[in-house]
């Protein structure tokens, strides 16, 4: 009988990726809307991938096992 696979939470593998030197990248919040009230440093910061926090770390790797 084959050993049963876990499975990878899907929201969580869209939310968050893995960078070259292994640590968790997730997106900056609170810029779907609205926008245009916001100077352009905090519009321009929130392009780039932030990096997770530590005390987050292992629970969002126990939702993807496969990693």
């Amino acid at each position: 009988m084959p050993t049963l696979k876990l499975k990878s939470s899907k929201s969580a593998v869209k939310r968050f990726k893995v960078s070259s030197k292994g640590k968790l990248q997730r997106r900056q919040s609170r810029l779907n809307h609205f926008n245009a009230r916001q100077d352009g440093a905090a519009r321009r910061g929130g392009r780039s991938q932030k990096i997770l926090a530590k005390q987050n770390e292992k629970d969002v790797k126990n939702l993807m096992p496969y990693l």
